[in-house]
Parts: C-alpha cells; structure tokens; sequence
C-alpha cells in the first residue's frame, strides 16, 4: 500500500489514511498486519512521529512529525487546542442546520471528560430505501467541528442525538448499519477527516490541510445523489 501524501515539508507529513488502517501497532488489534507509522516510515525512508490519532475505522488527514523536536512542538498544540479539526460525516435522519454537543463522556478508568462537538448541515437526502414503518430513509451530510478530543467523541455524540453516523459500531444504527452492507456491500464508516488548521511549530505561518473524500465515501454520496459544490 502507497499512502497519499497530502502534505510534507523537512519537519510535518500529513497522510489521507484510508478507512480500516491502524496508526500504528496496538495490542487490541491482533488481526492488523499494516500500519500508517510503518507504511510512510518505508515509503519515505526516515522515521516519523504520530502527532495526534485518528480512529482506525476514520479516513481522513493523519499528521506526523519528522523529528523529535518538532514532535514535542505538535503535541502540545494538539494537547492545548491550538489545532483545528473539521469532519465530514453522513448521519441517519435530518440533522438541524446548525448545532453543538456538550455532554461529557466516560473514560475507560470511569471518569467523565468534558466533551464538545459544535457541526452545522451541508446537505440532506431521501432514498427510495424502506426502514422499519417508513418508505423511505433519510440522511444528513454534516461537517463537524469537535472542539475537544476525546475517545470516539464524534461517534459517540452523533449517537446521542439519535443521529449516528452510518456505519459505526458499536454506537451506531445496527439496523442501519445492516440496511447499507444488504443494500450497497457497504459497510465502512463514514466519517473522514477533511480538514486540520494550525500554526506551524517552527515556522509560524498558518498552515490548512485538506483531504479529498476516499471512493466508499464518494459513493455514499452518489447514492444518496448528494454532490456538494464545496467538497
């Protein structure tokens, strides 16, 4: 696998990680044999260093440092807010025009972390698709914008407004979810990582990285017959 280099200079690379690829190696992934870490350290011959996470299931822009000293630097943008992150995500149901979710979420250890997602609606679509009592079935094409950074916050927010995005598990839509894999053969989640703003750890100039949608999103929305100008 050759990753797409969306942008690279002597001290940052960003990737657009494909849906299902792992970070790097972890213990709860036995069955994974690549790894963004492993697949850009080859590709580009140096070592990198992951800036922040990205969920493995998430598609989307994945930063890395090329040395340790701007690693540090990144980190503590990421850990202080100073980086800004937009999401794209297609949700069961109509999503209001705007809005925001502020609802603490439970760590592993059982403590709860302030929590908040502010998104607004690009697009919304009805398909010839049945589900439950109704005929049809309705989606939304949201841009999200979490403010915070915590856990599966994106996924789990979505679910708790009744409007969880398509193919997530486990806080999604299981009949959702099972309508899509029958009806398309699809089943990957649709969240991407569109875009990341910061100010560069060494350069100080403002910096906007965007990442273009991968082909199971693309043909989400053609299914839906959503072609949204701006993306």
């Amino acid at each position: 696998m050759v990753l797409d280099i969306l942008y690279k200079d002597e001290h940052l690379i960003a990737v657009n990680k494909p849906a299902g690829l792992l970070v790097h190696r972890s213990s709860i992934a036995n069955d994974a044999s690549q790894f963004a870490l492993q697949l850009l350290r080859d590709q580009i011959g140096q070592l990198v260093y992951p800036a922040h996470r990205l969920d493995r299931k998430t598609s989307g822009i994945l930063l890395f440092s090329l040395d340790k000293a701007s690693d540090s630097k990144m980190q503590q943008l990421f850990a202080s807010r100073q980086t800004h992150k937009t999401y794209l995500a297609i949700l069961r149901g109509y999503t209001p025009q705007k809005g925001q979710i502020d609802y603490p979420l439970k760590k592993e250890n059982g403590s709860m972390q302030d929590a908040l997602t502010r998104f607004s609606t690009v697009a919304t679509a009805e398909i010839s698709l049945p589900f439950g009592k109704h005929q049809t079935s309705r989606y939304s094409l949201v841009e999200a914008r979490p403010e915070t950074g915590r856990m599966h916050q994106l996924r789990r927010h979505f679910a708790h407004i009744l409007h969880p995005i398509i193919g997530d598990r486990p806080h999604g839509c299981n009949k959702q979810n099972r309508l899509w894999k029958q009806t398309f053969h699809m089943d990957t989640l649709l969240l991407h990582a569109s875009k990341l703003h910061f100010r560069h750890p060494i350069t100080g100039l403002d910096l906007t990285i965007k990442a273009p949608l991968q082909s199971e999103f693309k043909r989400a929305l053609s299914i839906l017959n959503l072609y949204p100008e701006q993306l």
